[in-house]
């Protein structure tokens, strides 16, 4: 299932110190849960993928990455995402990171069937809008059960529109907890696009926060055309005698199913507090790229009177 996730700039700095901090000297022994992270990042560097370069991360589409683009494959990502709070399934398909990304990608196929677009002439901004601030609410009661914070919609970050010649869908939200004093440029969003294929569709989700996404657009836009589904999968190929028809629309995508996907927003924010200090980020590691994250060698193994440090390499 689609996970819509959020994550917050704090996520991106400290994901980025995570990786790149070999140099800082700590007198304590890494948490388990320090220790799993750090692992994780290594597999994600060993499989990672940079273009320029093609992937086919599953059995539909394929991506031709652009430079300054890096990929790592739905195993490893999965371990990483699982770690910081998020559940994945066979449809996820990876991570895409970008150098100028704050966040990252997150791709997912989800085999819906063939997706009708006669409804995108008829949509109303303002009814999607509504739907989502309703989904919103009944998700915060299962949220409470499970002591999470309450989120809100506050609004549209860019407004639903179909691109009804490449069959490519894009829609963002701003999404905030309730009661939280975090600065509106330091908010998570979620810039939606998608794909639109003959048995389902591809999800690429730009996670990042509201002070960049305007910047960022535009490298979510790059990737999202550089998607191909293969022959006979595209949504031209649509054969109405035999395929499966999926039993809503394209505004399902942006109401409906996307409000009960909103249970998941904020929620990697807390797991990060609970197992981290903000203490580890690194001035240094500020500004690391995407490139020099994922090219960086294998960390070699200290030895046994070395300095203990967290990520040494």
């Amino acid at each position: 299932m689609n996970k819509l996730l959020c994550f917050t700039r704090y996520f991106s700095l400290l994901l980025i110190a995570l990786i790149t901090f070999s140099t800082t000297v700590r007198a304590d022994t890494p948490s388990p849960e320090e220790f799993r992270m750090e692992r994780a990042m290594e597999a994600m560097r060993r499989v990672s993928v940079t273009g320029p370069d093609t992937v086919k991360p599953g059995n539909q589409a394929t991506i031709k990455l652009p430079a300054d683009y890096t990929y790592v494959p739905p195993k490893e990502a999965g371990q990483f995402m699982k770690l910081i709070g998020n559940n994945v399934d066979s449809s996820f398909w990876g991570l895409i990171f970008h150098d100028n990304m704050s966040g990252f990608m997150s791709l997912e196929y989800i085999n819906s069937g063939y997706i009708k677009d006669d409804d995108a002439k008829d949509w109303d901004a303002a009814e999607l809008l509504d739907n989502l601030q309703k989904g919103s609410k009944e998700v915060n009661k299962s949220r409470a059960e499970q002591g999470i914070a309450p989120i809100e919609v506050s609004g549209w970050v860019e407004k639903p529109h179909y691109l009804q010649p490449t069959h490519r869908l894009v829609w963002s939200a701003a999404i905030r907890d309730i009661g939280s004093n975090v600065p509106e440029a330091e908010q998570g969003v979620n810039y939606n696009t998608y794909q639109m294929g003959r048995e389902g569709y591809l999800s690429l989700n730009l996670v990042t926060d509201h002070g960049t996404v305007e910047s960022e657009k535009s490298l979510a836009n790059q990737l999202l055309g550089a998607v191909s589904f293969n022959e006979g999968k595209g949504y031209g190929d649509f054969n109405a005698s035999t395929d499966k028809v999926a039993e809503y629309g394209l505004a399902a995508l942006i109401g409906g199913i996307a409000a009960k996907k909103l249970g998941l927003l904020a929620l990697i924010g807390v797991t990060l507090l609970k197992f981290w200090k903000l203490g580890l980020i690194g001035v240094a590691a500020v500004g690391m790229g995407a490139k020099k994250i994922f090219s960086r060698k294998k960390p070699q193994q200290p030895d046994a009177d070395a300095s203990n440090c967290c990520f040494c390499c």
